[in-house]
């Protein structure tokens, strides 16, 4: 079915930073990369305008001229490539803390840096751009101001990789398009809400603590005052169990837990934060493990007295 300039004209306006005109006229990846980025921030929404009848005519079968092998250098994809290679690796770094920066921020930066080069007629090698986005990431050491010399070596080398895409590949039918697309869409966002609910959760719960606060104080202040059967030496004994209760969270154990859990959980514990495991977050792991060591002395010096 023959394209209308008039209907791609409509989608732009009406759903252009959702890239609708883009899925309209087959170019799903750009269509994509305009999802995740709202129409290239906007900017590039507003660029699509003068593109429109030359990329209708094109969905209409007009022959597109090649004048050259490979394609012709491009600063503004080149730009692009560095600008949402930088956003990848941002949106990795916050929606993935759980996951090793060095690999997570490198992959994700020669994502976004392939999902540029592969818009419109061209396209890239990406295992070439994976490869430049961990060697870079190497000589960083995964820091978060390495996205952007990340980006840039891999940017530089999707262009260097350029390439046209292969004439007469059959594009799928609608619905794989889309559900292809949402893959895409929901592996993006499926992080982010994940942490982003993670929030949300611990918000919630310091607002429930809240009204619960004045009653908690005033019993701390009546048994340190005596008023709540409070023997002499209370002070100390209300520090100590609210220093215990500290090192229960910090094990991430639950209040009263067996010494084999305590055990169990900060041998766990102490592998996972120990700094010669965690060079990329050195300061990080320094100040998880000397919570560690701290709740632990807490929790077995106690424990081992009587015995």
């Amino acid at each position: 079915m023959a394209k209308q300039l008039l209907v791609a004209y409509g989608l732009w306006a009406l759903g252009g930073p959702l890239g609708l005109h883009h899925l309209y006229l087959g170019r799903d990846s750009h269509a994509l990369l305009w999802m995740l980025t709202l129409g290239g921030f906007g900017a590039g929404w507003l660029w699509d305008v003068w593109h429109l009848p030359s990329w209708v005519a094109i969905a209409n079968g007009a022959p597109v001229a090649r004048p050259r092998l490979v394609p012709d250098l491009s600063a503004l994809r080149l730009a692009g490539q560095v600008l949402v290679g930088v956003y990848f690796g941002l949106v990795a770094a916050l929606g993935l803390p759980g996951i090793p920066a060095m690999l997570a921020q490198p992959l994700a930066v020669a994502l976004g840096v392939q999902l540029v080069a592969s818009v419109g007629d061209q396209t890239s090698e990406a295992p070439h751009t994976v490869a430049a986005a961990f060697a870079a990431s190497l000589v960083f050491q995964g820091r978060a101001p390495a996205l952007l010399p990340i980006s840039v070596a891999a940017a530089i080398t999707a262009q260097r990789h350029r390439r046209y895409r292969h004439h007469g590949v059959p594009r799928p039918r609608l619905p794989a398009r889309i559900y292809r697309l949402a893959l895409a869409l929901v592996a993006f966002a499926a992080p982010l809400a994940c942490r982003g609910l993670s929030v949300a959760l611990a918000l919630a719960c310091a607002v429930t603590e809240l009204p619960l606060l004045p009653l908690r104080a005033g019993w701390l202040l009546a048994e340190v005052l005596g008023f709540a059967g409070c023997s002499r030496g209370c002070g100390a004994g209300v520090e100590g169990n609210e220093r215990q209760r500290r090192a229960f969270e910090v094990l991430g154990l639950p209040s009263g837990s067996s010494i084999e859990a305590m055990h169990r959980s900060y041998r766990e514990l102490v592998k996972l934060w120990h700094p010669d495991h965690n060079r990329h977050r050195a300061e990080e792991a320094e100040r998880r493990f000397i919570e560690l060591l701290e709740a632990y002395e807490a929790l077995a010096g106690p424990r081992r007295a009587p015995g």
